[in-house]
């Protein structure tokens, strides 16, 4: 079974078992967290789409864990004039492990 959800903005496509990495959610680690936007359901053979999201349909999942990415540096420069700026920055992440997914009939 599959499915496709957003979370953070962002569409990810997700089986059962499956860990995917989303953009920082506020909840703590061992927490439930529940995906209502659900776009389409793959069970074996049939497949639910949704106009724009499937009825009653949710994926549920356990964060796992909460980090951050590794640094990138942004550097500005203009030349001839001396303007330079170098900041970094690391973007929060949370890695959510995906338990069952609901919906589709």
């Amino acid at each position: 079974m599959e499915a496709i959800i957003k979370a953070g903005g962002h569409q990810y496509r997700v089986k059962e078992g499956d860990t995917i990495k989303v953009q920082k959610l506020d909840s703590e680690v061992g927490k439930e967290v529940k995906f209502d936007e659900v776009f389409l359901i793959k069970k074996d053979d049939s497949i639910a789409i949704g106009n724009p999201k499937v009825k009653n349909a949710y994926v549920e999942g356990i964060i796992t864990e909460q980090g951050r990415e590794k640094k990138i540096i942004i550097f500005f420069y203009k030349h001839k004039t001396r303007n330079r700026k170098k900041n970094g920055h690391r973007q929060p992440y949370t890695l959510v492990k995906i338990g069952k997914i609901v919906g589709g009939e």
